[in-house]
């Protein structure tokens, strides 16, 4: 499956672009353009437009594949593929062998939709924005929201 453009300006409206490199929260990683992580961005690094929706496509492409591949032969709707793919995105890898994936795969969608309030914790404490994506997430998740 791959990301649909309603779930792409859903990211992109929760993520906000950012050209320099900066700390979401204080015990949170580097971070720059759409969201975008990892061991190549650490604070100071400025990017221009057109590098951070170049990684941004990249990232949710090689997201989107792993999730797929995770997912497996599960029946899976456009809109759980969507609020799963934003979770990884915005979580991690983590989200891949986690209590939610497994009821997704054995087709527990009730139970996987409740699981994304799991990850609303940063350092143990839950983060407003991110109770406000993972509400919205799950109802994407659960086909009852137009996420745009």
């Amino acid at each position: 499956m791959i990301p649909s453009p309603r779930i792409i300006s859903f990211i992109k409206g929760f993520e906000s672009c950012r050209l320099k490199a900066y700390l979401p929260t204080p015990r949170d990683h580097p971070t720059i353009g759409w969201g975008s992580t990892g061991p190549d961005i650490a604070l100071g690094l400025t990017w221009t437009q057109a590098e951070c929706d170049n990684r941004f496509l990249d990232d949710l492409r090689s997201v989107g594949d792993r999730l797929t591949e995770i997912i497996g032969a599960a029946s899976t709707s456009q809109d759980q593929f969507d609020a799963m793919l934003s979770l990884a995105y915005n979580a991690g890898p983590s989200i891949y062998h986690s209590s939610l994936m497994i009821y997704h795969r054995e087709g527990r969608y009730e139970h996987a939709a409740a699981e994304f309030l799991q990850w609303d914790h940063q350092a143990g404490e839950v983060l407003p924005g991110l109770l406000r994506r993972r509400e919205a997430e799950a109802a994407i998740y659960q086909g009852s929201s137009n996420h745009v």
